[in-house]
């Protein structure tokens, strides 16, 4: 979910909602079907329900990628789309191996802490790699030890979430360095390993997972997250004793790029067949759970989102097309492509809008274009209860779009959910189908609706 700073961090910049066309009751009477319909079947909820538990986790290149792919399409044939294809992509193959381990001694017992190869990780040998343990907190920390305070030592990047955000996404975006490229910069000064304290809001000892990198002409060596309570208890080994040794195992590898696919489905358009509203969410997860919030809910937000228009007998004007993507988690092939794919074709989208924030509570979205088109849609909140869609705000998207927005200038709109919980689960094995509520579930898949109804009828 990279673009999920960019949800959580858009400025909510809430415009006076003065009234610049009169009320319809026909726009409203559909939008409060939109919501009805879904909090009352269910049926996104129960298609994440399978997703989630008939095929769980589905990293790129994995067999249950595979299996996602071909259940997206059959879904979206069954319910009757005019078209659904597969769009291919090839997408990179990492594998977490078998072992993954962290621990040291202490009066001779050996202290077991919570750990998780970040994803992309490089294993180190089977026995691991034993060394001190230097602590620090940025990497700017890592330029002033230099190599005379690293090399050959294992660097532990310790900085905390900064609870005292309203926003927590704020503090994500400020720790995501550790694991990103923590790496790359413990390893230009010749350290052996590298750990850092999980990108975590929670207090509890679940270790996260996520994209990291490494860089050409500099070593590679193993990297992995440690749970919060594990991070907290290795801090205070090193300031009871600045010698501390650590052992670090970690296992994982890397396998040639695999063929896989972007899944599309589309309601066509009644008026202006060649003009497109997509939404879309991203198909692939980590490998530790079932990605039920990152990003199966957004999956099905989008399919569902067509399925209202179904259930209401609505033939929209323009092509409604719901795009699973492939590969957000670690490379953002699947909407690389799609861009691609759009202008070789001469495809006209009229915008693009994801889910990829989770099944949360909705709160807003986040919009992408022009001041003009800004101004124009804040007078849309009229249609929504303001137990749903309270906003739109300057700035927002998603990652998988925003390939297409950046080349083709289509406005982009993300979902913006209430955010205080998410990044409990968010990259780690909580992410399973029980940590999701139907009717958060179901507001979300309204919302979505609910926007490309608006956009369909009166445009941007």
């Amino acid at each position: 979910m990279k673009n999920l700073i960019k949800l959580i961090l858009i400025p909510i910049l809430i415009v006076s909602c003065e009234t610049t066309t009169p009320y319809d009751q026909e726009t409203a009477d559909v939008i409060t079907r939109f919501y009805g319909d879904a909090l009352g079947e269910r049926e996104s909820y129960n298609l994440l329900r399978d997703l989630s538990k008939d095929i769980g986790q589905r990293l790129s290149g994995s067999e249950g990628a595979a299996k996602a792919v071909l259940w997206s399409k059959e879904i979206m044939e069954g319910y009757g789309f005019d078209s659904v294809f597969l769009q291919e992509v090839m997408v990179p193959h990492w594998e977490r191996g078998t072992y993954e381990e962290c621990f040291y001694y202490e009066g001779g017992k050996k202290i077991n802490l919570s750990i998780l190869g970040a994803g992309g990780t490089v294993s180190t040998p089977f026995e691991g790699v034993t060394a001190e343990v230097v602590e620090v907190k940025s990497l700017e920390e890592v330029d002033v030890l230099g190599r005379e305070g690293v090399e050959g030592k294992i660097v532990f990047y310790s900085k905390a979430f900064n609870q005292r955000y309203i926003n927590i996404g704020t503090s994500y975006g400020e720790t995501g360095f550790q694991r990103r490229l923590g790496a790359i910069k413990a390893a230009e000064y010749g350290a052996v390993a590298s750990i850092f304290r999980s990108l975590s809001s929670s207090n509890d000892d679940y270790p996260h997972t996520g994209s990291m990198s490494y860089k050409e002409g500099v070593d590679s060596i193993a990297h992995g997250g440690l749970g919060v309570l594990s991070s907290i208890k290795l801090s205070e080994k090193i300031k009871a004793d600045p010698k501390t040794k650590l052992t670090v195992r970690l296992s994982g590898k890397w396998f040639p790029d695999a063929l896989s696919h972007n899944v599309i489905g589309e309601i066509k358009g009644s008026e202006n067949p060649d003009n497109i509203i997509l939404v879309g969410g991203h198909l692939d997860s980590w490998d530790v759970s079932e990605g039920a919030h990152d990003d199966g809910a957004g999956c099905v937000h989008s399919i569902g989102a067509l399925r209202l228009f179904q259930k209401q007998g609505i033939k929209p004007k323009n092509t409604l097309r719901a795009v699973m993507f492939m590969n957000e988690e670690n490379g953002l092939r699947g909407g690389t492509q799609y861009a691609e794919n759009a202008i070789k074709n001469n495809e006209k989208h009229i915008v693009a809008i994801e889910s990829d924030a989770s099944a949360y509570i909705p709160r807003g979205f986040g919009f992408s274009g022009s001041d003009e088109q800004l101004e124009k849609i804040q007078d849309w909140l009229k249609y929504f209860d303001k137990n749903t869609i309270s906003y739109f705000s300057k700035g927002g998207g998603g990652a998988d779009i925003g390939p297409l927005h950046r080349r083709t200038g289509t406005p982009m709109f993300g979902l913006s959910i209430d955010g205080q919980k998410y990044f409990e689960i968010h990259h780690t094995a909580k992410d399973v189908f029980e940590a999701v509520h139907p009717r958060e579930m179901e507001l979300g898949t309204a919302s979505m609706a609910s926007l490309v109804y608006l956009i369909d009828k009166y445009g941007l």
